[in-house]
């Protein structure tokens, strides 16, 4: 599916937490257009077929609470780092909400293990392999899972000093 088929992710999920009103609905800004992330990949793969800007809304939830509780979000506007952790957590949330319903076992597992591996290399000062994690994530949520996407989980929760470039070589071969 292409890139204009899948809309504007991010602004979805703008949308949806200013729907929700509260001091979150206060931070959010006008998300710049065109920024790719992950969720286009996965929006765009064959396991979301018919469903694509829902994948690619909820995935784009999900990396967006990443970059609020370790980055800077593209998203809100928080200055204060509280609101900026409790931000990230209720991004995490509404992207595993919207994943529940369409009932996608294997993604909640798959973006489970994304962001416990994107949480433990910032834990270790490892941003590129945490961003190595979210890019192989997302092919593997959009495309599914190779035997190689799992030997490069494998290697980096063992702390393989490899496991980098296994998580990138994953995210460059998406499976039938």
């Amino acid at each position: 599916m292409s890139a204009a088929a899948l809309g504007d992710p991010l602004a979805r999920v703008a949308q949806a937490l200013r729907a929700e009103g509260g001091l979150l609905a206060n931070a959010v800004r006008t998300p710049a257009r065109g920024v790719a992330g992950p969720g286009l990949v996965a929006g765009g793969g064959p396991r979301a077929s018919g469903r694509g800007p829902e994948y690619a809304a909820l995935v784009e939830a999900m990396y967006e609470g990443y970059l609020a509780h370790y980055d800077v979000p593209r998203l809100l506007d928080t200055a204060d780092r509280d609101l900026a952790l409790l931000a990230g957590d209720r991004l995490y949330a509404m992207g595993l909400g919207w994943l529940v319903e369409l009932s996608d076992l294997e993604a909640v597992i798959e973006l489970a293990e994304t962001i416990s591996l994107a949480a433990s290399a910032r834990a270790r000062g490892l941003v590129e392999l945490a961003e190595a994690a979210w890019a192989a994530g997302a092919v593997a949520v959009g495309f599914g899972a190779t035997a190689e996407h799992r030997a490069a989980k494998q290697a980096a929760r063992e702390g393989n000093a490899g496991a980098e470039s296994l998580l990138r070589a994953a995210a460059r071969r998406p499976a039938p």
